[in-house]
């Protein structure tokens, strides 16, 4: 069961599911780059405005799913209002974008498009992108789709990540143990 902070703004609670942070692993695979697997760390946080945080960071991995080196982090912000989603993010690539989406019916389930992409004169070539996100069996997964002025939209990246939790949230159970702890385990 997902729970609704208590302070978070009203128009976010259809993104409730987003909260967290949240770590696994994917593929990313595009002609002209290196097919690897990578690890990733995506963050959701809110400070009670209509607004929720975003921040991402992926690694490659080698065979024994060891960090090799970093590839790309973005940052961002998304807003809802009435199951239409924007998002504004910027990669440490050189690249701004706005994108537009919706909320499926009935399921946590993001369809995210790019509507602008603005890159920097050392950026690689890009031109648009989608991304869908779900919320499935308490995990979230997405895919991401992106196009180039020589590629046409292809699936690039997508992973699957398991929510960290927070010890401050299972600490509050210890209070039922015994005084010494130790019955709990016998």
């Amino acid at each position: 069961m997902i729970e609704i902070p208590s302070d978070l703004h009203p128009d976010l609670v259809p993104l409730v599911f987003l909260l967290g942070t949240w770590q696994g692993a994917g593929v990313a695979d595009f002609p002209g780059e290196e097919k690897c697997n990578f690890g990733q760390e995506a963050v959701f946080a809110h400070d009670g405005r209509d607004f929720l945080e975003y921040t991402s960071r992926t690694w490659q991995l080698d065979d024994e799913g060891k960090r090799v080196r970093p590839l790309e982090s973005e940052r961002g912000y998304w807003r809802v209002k009435e199951r239409k989603v924007e998002a504004v993010m910027v990669r440490d690539r050189g690249v701004v974008e706005i994108w537009y989406g919706e909320l499926a019916e009935g399921k946590p389930q993001i369809d995210l498009v790019t509507d602008a992409v603005a890159r920097t004169a050392s950026a690689g070539p890009y031109s648009g992108g989608k991304r869908l996100y779900g919320y499935v069996n308490s995990d979230l997964m997405w895919v991401g789709e992106k196009s180039t002025p020589q590629v046409p939209l292809r699936p690039y990246m997508s992973a699957h990540l398991k929510k960290v939790v927070d010890p401050k949230e299972w600490v509050a159970d210890l209070k039922d143990l015994p005084d010494d702890g130790i019955a709990f385990f016998r």
